[in-house]
């Protein structure tokens, strides 16, 4: 007989409670404590505490720069060269066929024979006080110049979408690892207990390339993995109430569940049944926090043409809006993904020219919106705002698009541009340059890792220490690379 059911049939919620190690009035304390800034007595209750609820807050390993992540996602990865780059001497040489030298030996997705130089067509220009190089397909940011973190010297090793993102995200290229957003609601946890530490948000229609190991959380508990939310209708799926089922007996069938599931946690030890037993909880108080906070039509005319955003719909201006609302109420980390960055050129809406325009156009005003009003309410300097692709683009025209009126970019590796703003990075600021032809890097290189370890130590992480033992060896974020590039952090 299952030893569950047979303590069940001989033993009543009370004596279960009564026998437990910690009492439901000494957890309680712990969490009014917790809740009201004050250390509870280290008695076992803090550890009973988590083990209830894992997304208790938690201390980082040092003192933090920011509390909370944005990352902006532009899948598909966008034109750094045509956007935030400049290349004089590209421009010079466009039209020529590329040297040798920088293509031989060289994979590439779509390109092959002696591709041809492009330079931009876009203008370029210094903004802020930094002087920070950006287009004109990004008018909105020039406002924001000043705190805008452009890191040009960027690489990975991969140059398809799905394993580079992965790599982004994960640390590795292949699926199975926790993502950047798991790690750090495992290590921090969340300040708002009725809210998913860890909020996706998609936009365009289209999941990220990676799927959902992008927002994952592989081997660890899964209390932890992103939550996607949708901007139009519900919010998430099957959060509310089942025809037939009212709110009270709703927490009647919880607390039944948790019961049970807390005598297996005793009995089995299996970390999967405390995530159970929190994920049935924070459902319960969604259902009421969730609406609310997704609800875009509480905010002001003002605020809503500042974004260009739409109550109602499903877009990139939406979800940047309901990012602020959410790091408002204490959600640890919102990923935003955005489909649409892949230029090649094989189409007009994936021309560097009018192609471009037209997408930047529902990107930058929206996020320049983000980055003011978290700057407004006193949220920017403890936010982390992160913003690019899984790779970037290259200094020749794609080889499918060789004669054709649309202007595209093959995926490329060896070089590219991210940026940072917020959460303790320095404004106005450029960091690292590639080559005069925008081939490879000429100074301060920056991997994956590097950035990893980066946005990892600016929320408070030695990230050799962030770890998780799994399979019988210690795991983290950055592998068993990465260093801390100290020179982007303010």
């Amino acid at each position: 007989m299952n030893p569950i059911c047979d303590q069940l049939q001989h033993r009543t919620r009370r004596h279960f409670l009564q026998d437990s190690g910690v009492g439901l009035g000494a957890m309680a304390l712990a969490g009014l404590l917790q809740q009201n800034g004050y250390a509870a007595p280290d008695n076992g209750t803090n550890k009973a505490v988590a083990e209830i609820n894992p997304l208790t807050p938690k201390l980082p390993h040092f003192a933090a720069k920011a509390k909370q992540v944005i990352y902006l996602h532009l899948t598909g990865s966008p034109p750094h060269l045509d956007m935030y780059d400049y290349k004089p001497e590209l421009v010079k040489r466009d039209g020529q066929a590329c040297p040798d030298e920088f293509v031989k030996g060289k994979r590439f997705a779509f390109t092959s024979g002696v591709p041809k130089l492009m330079g931009t067509p876009r203008k370029f220009a210094q903004h802020g006080e930094g002087g920070v190089w950006l287009s004109d397909a990004v008018p909105n940011f020039h406002g924001i110049a000043d705190e805008m973190c452009v890191v040009k010297s960027m690489f990975t090793e991969q140059f398809n979408h799905a394993p580079a993102e992965l790599l982004l995200y994960t640390g590795s290229p292949r699926s199975g690892r926790p993502s950047f957003g798991t790690w750090v609601t495992y290590g921090l946890g969340s300040e708002n207990e009725n809210l998913p530490g860890f909020v996706v948000l998609i936009s365009s229609g289209v999941q990220p390339n990676g799927g959902k190991n992008s927002f994952g959380s592989g081997f660890l508990p899964s209390v932890y993995q992103g939550v996607q939310c949708r901007s139009k209708g519900d919010p998430v799926l099957y959060a509310s109430d089942p025809a037939g089922m009212n709110r009270d007996l709703r927490r009647d069938t919880l607390d039944a569940l948790r019961d049970l599931n807390e005598m297996q946690a005793r009995e089995l030890g299996h970390p999967e049944t405390a995530t159970r037993i929190a994920q049935y909880e924070l459902a319960f108080r969604m259902q009421t926090a969730v609406p609310e906070v997704m609800d875009i039509t509480r905010e002001s005319k003002e605020t809503l043409e500042a974004y260009g955003a739409t109550p109602g719909g499903a877009s990139f201006a939406n979800n940047c809006l309901l990012a602020r609302r959410l790091v408002e109420q204490g959600v640890r980390y919102v990923q935003l993904f955005d489909w649409g960055w892949d230029f090649h050129g094989t189409g007009p809406g994936e021309s560097i020219g009018d192609g471009l325009t037209k997408k930047c156009a529902t990107m930058d005003r929206p996020v320049a919106a983000l980055i003011k009003d978290l700057k407004q309410r006193g949220l920017l300097q403890d936010t982390l705002i992160v913003c690019g692709g899984e790779f970037g683009r290259t200094p020749f025209r794609e080889g499918r698009t060789a004669g054709g009126p649309n202007l595209g970019r093959d995926h490329f590796p060896d070089c590219y541009s991210m940026w940072l703003a917020g959460g303790g990075v320095k404004g106005g600021f450029s960091h690292g340059e590639s080559d005069e032809l925008g081939f490879s890097i000429a100074r301060d290189k920056v991997h994956i890792h590097d950035l990893q370890a980066t946005l990892l130590h600016l929320l408070g992480f030695d990230h050799t220490k962030l770890v998780y033992r799994f399979q019988g060896r210690d795991y983290r974020l950055t592998d068993v690379h990465g260093q801390v590039v100290k020179q982007l952090i303010a």
